[in-house]
C-alpha cells in the first residue's frame, strides 16, 4: 500500500489521569518541563530525583509534590498511568522506559523517539477546554510557536464559558432534538450574545441569555433548509467561509463528481454524504431524481448542503433546484463559489476585461454552435469580448471553426486551463488557429477552461506550454 503523507503516524487522544500517577525521572531542566506540563492537569505527580536542580527544586516544593531520591528501580513505575523519563542519560531513560513498557505503562523518553509510546504537546490550556498541539516529534519548536499563535486567538474566558454549556447540557439534551437543531444551538451559544456576557465577566446575564436562547430553540419547530452551495473549482482554500460554516453545521451533503473528495471531506464528520455525480456519458442520478432528493430530504427536517463545482448559478443547473424546492416549499439558500473561468484567469494572471480592448465577458459552453445562425456570443467575440468555454476540451474545434469562419482572426489569442485553481492545474497557450487540436488532448482527464479574445494576449505564458508544440513535434516526426 502506497504511503500517503497526509496520515498521523500517532492517533491524537487525551488520557484521563485526575488522582492517576505520572511518573517524573530527572533532575534538570528536562524533568521540568514535563512537571510544568503535568501541573496543568489532575494527575497526581511523583518525582523521583535526588539532587534537582534550583528552579526544579522550588518548583516541586512550591507545589508540594512528592519527591522520592534514589538510584532507578524497576518497581518505582508500578502504579503509575504515565512514566517521563528524563534523566540526561539516554541509557538511563532507556531502561525506564523498558520497566514502564513491561509494566504495560505508557512511557515518554526525552529525544529518543523510539522509546516514546507517547508524545507531549504543545498545551493551550482554558480548562476545561484544552488544546494539544503535536508534531510527532519532529518540530516542537514549531509546535510552540503554533500554540503561542492558538493561545492569542482563545479569549481567556473560554473554559468558564464551557463550565457553562456543560450546566446546561441536560436540558438541552432533554428538549433539543438532534441534529441541526442542537447544532445550531450550541453555535449560537459559543457565538453568540451568551458568550459575549462570559468574556464580559457578567456570568448571571450569561445564564439569562442561555435559559432565553434554549426556550426559543425548544419552542420553535424544525425546520427543513437546502443551501445550494458554490465549491469553487475544486481547490479547498478556495472555499469560501461560509460554505464552509454550512458543511460544519449541516445533516447531509449532497455532491457532484466534480468536486474534489479533499472539498467533500471538509464538512462536519458525521453527516451523511451522497453523491449525486453527472459527468460526461456518466450520470449516477438524472436531473429529476436530484430534484426529488433535495425536496425528500427538506421535508424530513434535514438541512442539507447541495455542493456543486464552480458557483451554482454558472452551468450549475440551480435553476430546476430552486425551481423544485419553491414548489415543494422547502426554503433554500444560495451561497455563491469561484467559478471555473475566474480561477482559469487568475492561474494566467489574465485579464478578463482590459480597458480599451475588451470590457464585456461572456460565459459558454459552447455546445450551442449548431445550426446556420451564429449565437449572439459569438457575435460578440467579433466585437472583442472576452469569451470563457466551459467543459472547452470536446468543443474546441466546433468554437475555433465557427468563430472564424465568422470572421475572428485566427491570429487570436488563446488560453486553455485544466483543473483551473488547483494545484495540478495544467496551462496551455495558443491562437485560435491551433484551438482544434485540443480535441485529440485525451490525457485532458480533467474540467477545461477555454479563454478566447484579444485581453487574452496580456497574459502571463510563462508557466504554460504552447498549443502547437505537440503538433509540430507530430509532424517533425513523421517527416523523419
Amino acid at each position: 500500500m502506497a504511503e500517503n503523507d497526509s496520515q498521523l503516524s500517532v492517533f491524537p487522544a487525551f488520557f484521563k489521569v485526575e488522582n492517576a500517577v505520572a511518573a517524573v525521572f530527572g533532575d534538570g531542566a528536562e524533568a521540568y518541563a514535563k512537571a510544568r506540563l503535568l501541573k496543568n492537569t489532575k494527575a497526581r505527580i511523583v518525582a523521583y530525583t535526588t539532587a534537582p536542580e534550583a528552579d526544579y527544586a522550588a518548583f516541586l516544593a512550591q507545589h508540594d509534590i512528592a519527591q522520592i531520591a534514589g538510584p532507578f528501580a524497576a518497581d518505582q513505575v508500578d502504579g503509575a498511568r504515565l512514566v517521563f523519563a528524563a534523566t540526561g542519560n539516554a541509557a538511563l531513560d532507556r531502561d525506564i522506559v523498558a520497566a514502564a513498557r513491561d509494566a504495560r505503562i505508557p512511557a515518554n523518553a526525552v529525544d529518543q523517539p523510539d522509546f516514546c509510546d507517547f508524545y507531549t504537546p504543545a498545551l493551550v490550556n482554558r480548562a476545561p477546554i484544552a488544546v494539544a498541539i503535536g508534531t510527532e516529534g519532529v518540530g516542537p519548536v514549531l509546535a510552540q510557536m503554533i500554540r503561542a499563535d492558538i493561545d492569542r486567538l482563545l479569549p481567556r474566558s473560554l473554559g468558564k464559558l464551557g463550565r457553562l454549556a456543560n450546566a446546561y447540557r441536560g436540558a438541552v439534551d432533554r428538549l433539543v432534538p438532534r441534529g441541526a437543531p442542537r447544532r445550531l444551538f450550541w453555535r449560537d451559544f459559543f457565538k453568540g450574545k451568551v458568550a459575549d456576557a462570559v468574556e464580559a465577566g457578567e456570568l448571571s446575564h450569561a445564564r439569562r441569555q442561555a435559559t432565553r436562547l434554549l426556550r426559543d430553540t425548544a419552542a420553535s419547530k424544525v425546520e427543513g433548509r437546502v443551501f445550494l452551495v458554490g465549491a469553487g473549482p475544486g481547490a479547498e482554500d478556495l472555499l469560501t467561509l461560509r460554505a464552509h460554516r454550512l458543511m460544519m453545521e449541516c445533516d447531509v451533503i449532497v455532491y457532484d463528481a466534480l468536486v474534489p473528495r479533499e472539498v467533500v471531506d471538509m464538512g462536519r464528520r458525521d453527516a451523511d454524504r451522497i453523491p449525486v455525480g453527472k459527468r460526461k456519458g456518466c450520470h449516477s442520478k438524472s436531473q429529476g431524481e436530484i430534484n426529488d432528493l433535495l425536496v425528500e430530504l427538506g421535508r424530513e427536517g434535514k438541512r442539507v448542503v447541495r455542493l456543486k463545482s464552480g458557483d451554482p448559478l454558472i452551468f450549475g443547473r440551480a435553476g430546476e433546484e430552486m425551481a423544485a424546492l419553491r414548489h415543494a416549499g422547502i426554503p433554500y439558500e444560495i451561497v455563491p463559489g469561484v467559478t471555473s473561468a475566474f480561477a482559469a484567469a487568475a492561474d494566467f494572471e489574465l485579464p478578463l476585461t482590459l480597458r480599451g480592448v475588451s470590457s464585456s465577458l461572456v460565459f459558454t459552453t459552447g455546445h450551442d454552435l449548431t445550426g446556420e445562425i451564429l449565437p449572439d456570443w459569438a457575435r460578440l467575440a467579433l466585437s472583442g469580448t472576452t469569451v470563457a468555454v466551459y467543459m472547452g476540451r470536446t468543443v474546441a474545434a466546433s468554437v475555433a471553426e465557427r468563430l472564424m469562419a465568422a470572421g475572428l482572426a485566427e491570429d487570436t489569442t488563446v488560453a486553455v486551463v485544466e483543473n483551473a485553481g488547483r494545484r495540478d492545474s495544467r496551462r496551455l497557450h495558443g491562437t485560435l488557429k491551433e484551438l482544434p487540436g485540443l480535441e485529440a488532448r485525451t490525457e485532458l482527464t480533467g474540467p477545461v477552461m477555454v479563454i478566447i479574445g484579444d485581453a487574452v494576449a496580456g497574459a502571463d505564458f510563462s508557466r504554460s506550454e504552447p498549443l502547437g508544440a505537440r503538433q509540430s513535434a507530430e509532424l517533425e516526426s513523421a517527416r523523419n
